[in-house]
């Protein structure tokens, strides 16, 4: 029992790290060479085929492709590659940088508030914390059943109050899905159809929070309301 109870927490101890690192291969190589002798499209390139053969793309290779967009004036796709580098890796620098893209173009939604940043920080020690957590549980339930003869009904019930707060902690990460206009003057209606009413148009580049999805709406939150953006007009952050 003590075993299996230790292999269950090692698991998900294990399925809790975060998968930001990328194997250094020869193609990464070259992209870098490239990158660091100026020829910042040759390694664009480079980057996004290994992008297309790798979906955990370190956080440092998608600054990489967002800083060649930037420069060629593809704020949108800058923009995109920072979000994903922030879902990778939430620093607050990096949103700071979009933020100020945003603002520089007049794109919606990307807030600069002291909530923002708590939340990115939060986030940037979720791992952290969990891991702790984790280990407290570990720890906590092998004493528990070591002294299973001695232990009162109340400190389980502490310990199952624990583990609830555990897994409400675990939850707390991933609830926000955030997605990026792609196409310029993207319709936001009132409802998932064609014949509802128009609320008003996004700019390519814009950021939503996706709450769902029906058939080939996804339904989004626009000023504090619901709305509702065609699918191919928008583009989640993987």
């Amino acid at each position: 029992m003590l075993k299996k109870l230790f292999l269950f927490f090692l698991v998900l101890f294990w399925l809790s790290q975060p998968a930001t690192a990328q194997n250094v291969t020869p193609e990464l190589v070259r992209a870098d060479s490239a990158f660091d002798a100026g020829a910042y499209q040759l390694a664009y390139r480079q980057y996004k085929a290994l992008l297309r053969q790798d979906a955990v793309a370190s956080p440092r290779l998608l600054l990489r492709m967002a800083y060649v967009q930037e420069g060629l004036g593809h704020y949108p796709a800058a923009l995109y590659y920072l979000s994903m580098a922030l879902a990778r890796q939430p620093r607050l620098s990096t949103w700071h940088k979009m933020a100020d893209l945003a603002r520089d173009q007049r794109l919606a939604g990307y807030p600069e508030t002291w909530r923002q940043d708590l939340q990115l920080t939060f986030r940037r020690y979720y791992y952290f914390g969990l891991q702790a957590l984790l280990l407290g549980a570990v720890v906590g339930g092998t004493l528990l059943l070591v002294r299973r003869r001695q232990v009162t009904r109340g400190w389980w019930v502490a310990y199952g109050l624990y583990l609830v707060l555990t897994a409400v902690y675990l939850n707390l990460l991933g609830t926000e899905r955030a997605a990026l206009v792609v196409r310029p003057r993207a319709a936001l209606m009132a409802g998932p159809s064609a014949g509802a009413a128009w609320l008003t148009t996004a700019a390519a580049g814009d950021r939503l929070v996706v709450q769902g999805q029906q058939d080939t709406w996804y339904q989004v939150q626009w000023q504090g309301q619901e709305a509702y953006i065609r699918t191919q007009d928008l583009l989640l952050v993987e």
